[in-house]
């Protein structure tokens, strides 16, 4: 028997670390490569973490709660007999040995990327984020750490929240305020924060910390294609057995203008601006207190009815835990539609590291002059956050305005859902 590490894999892009959500083994279990050994969370994904051996489950190092990052150690293995390993096992462990033999000073590419999470604690705890060697990838510094500082009893070194901002290039609004604390009263319930809420509450902070948001809006007279749309329906759903949605229209929109307007289908990368070939638009998907954000891929080559299918058949997997760490990958826009809850106008937080979300609002019955004369028509809020170190307005307003322009064409002599 040989003893292997199991590490947290890659488990989408741009993802550095996971939450281990449940242990699928315990210790003393036998299991096969490729078998599933644990559910993670991740931004992207609620994924399941494969074996890269056959053997026995030696210990479980990480336990469920735990955040760690890419390529941490979460379990060791005895592996059964002397079975060679592949080529790719091993050019992987090679790679994976020259990584953890890299002194701290040969990467320092992710030095200043803090997670909320180290960010939180190195405030609370008065540390100096520039004086600490990461041990994460490209010098990152992880959470673990932070705790080792903590525990060295060096933690009150002669910084302050504000110098820990403005490494990060900000000014902190909280200097010198004390954590406002709230005692516990005997009827308040404590939630903890866990699973996909964490995730959620991770990503979301680091969001409106990185990214320097602004804000746009206007409104949309979609009357002819709520007619449209309502004409159709009943037809659409007997032919194809799912629902023909208002918001595939504003998907199908959104696709179409962001070929003629490719800034906005960007990403921000520290000295550069990518901007993305392919529009994949990242759409959010409620189950219970759960959000999740799948991606309808291509979505300026499919038709109306390819994108119903795609909302339909993304909400049905997030709905029954069935969606693939591919079904959350590769976003490069998002759509948000907060018009199914009767919200008129809002202001999204962008995915990062995308550079804008638009939110499609509720489609309202409002009085419009037009020719002088009041008539009721259906009106929709379209609200636009946007990046502003990649876009500004003249760009958005643009956007937008294409946005406007083709949902205020759709009806039945213009466009055809298939």
């Amino acid at each position: 028997m040989a003893l292997e590490k199991i590490n947290m894999p890659q488990l989408g892009e741009s993802v550095t670390e996971g939450t281990i959500s449940s242990w699928l083994v315990s210790t003393g279990d036998k299991v096969n490569k490729y078998d599933p050994i644990a559910e993670v969370l991740t931004d992207k994904v609620n994924a399941e973490v494969p074996s890269s051996f056959t053997g026995v489950i030696k210990e479980l190092v990480a336990q469920e709660g735990d955040t760690i990052a890419v390529g941490e150690l979460m379990c060791y293995i005895d592996i059964e007999g002397d079975a060679s390993e592949s080529s790719s096992d091993k050019t992987s462990k090679e790679k994976s040995d020259i990584e953890k033999e890299k002194t701290p000073s040969e990467d320092q590419s992710m030095k200043k990327r803090y997670s909320p999470a180290v960010l939180r604690m190195a405030q609370e705890n008065d540390i100096n984020l520039g004086s600490i060697n990461g041990t994460g990838c490209g010098g990152r510094i992880t959470r673990k750490d932070i705790e080792k500082v903590i525990a060295s009893g060096q933690s009150k070194e002669s910084t302050t929240s504000e110098s820990i901002q403005s490494e990060r290039g900000t000014t902190s609004l909280a200097k010198d305020i004390p954590a406002y604390k709230y005692p516990p009263q005997a009827d308040d319930i404590e939630i903890p924060v866990t699973g996909v809420r964490k995730v959620i509450a991770q990503n979301m902070a680091r969001s409106a910390q990185e990214i320097p948001h602004g804000w746009m809006t206007v409104e949309a007279d979609v009357t002819d294609l709520v007619n449209y749309r309502n004409q159709v329906k009943h037809e659409f759903k007997h032919k194809e057995g799912f629902g023909l949605t208002f918001f595939a229209f504003f998907v199908k929109a959104v696709a179409q203008a962001l070929k003629e307007f490719p800034q906005l289908n960007s990403m921000w990368a520290e000295d550069k601006i990518i901007q993305r070939k392919d529009i994949n638009l990242s759409i959010a998907v409620a189950k219970d207190q759960e959000l999740f954000v799948p991606v309808i891929k291509h979505a300026d080559e499919k038709s109306i009815k390819g994108i119903a299918k795609d909302i339909n058949d993304l909400a049905m997997k997030a709905r029954s835990n069935a969606l693939t760490a591919d079904d959350m990958q590769g976003g490069t826009f998002t759509v948000n539609n907060t018009g199914s809850f009767g919200s008129i106008h809002s202001m999204g937080i962008i995915n990062h590291p995308q550079a804008a979300i638009l939110q499609v609002e509720s489609i309202v019955k409002r009085p419009v002059i037009i020719n002088d004369m009041f008539a009721a028509r259906d009106m929709v809020n379209l609200s636009l956050s946007l990046d502003h170190r990649i876009l500004d307005g003249l760009v958005c307003g643009k956007f937008l305005a294409r946005v406007k322009e083709i949902l205020e064409s759709t009806n039945k002599d213009t466009t055809n859902v298939y």
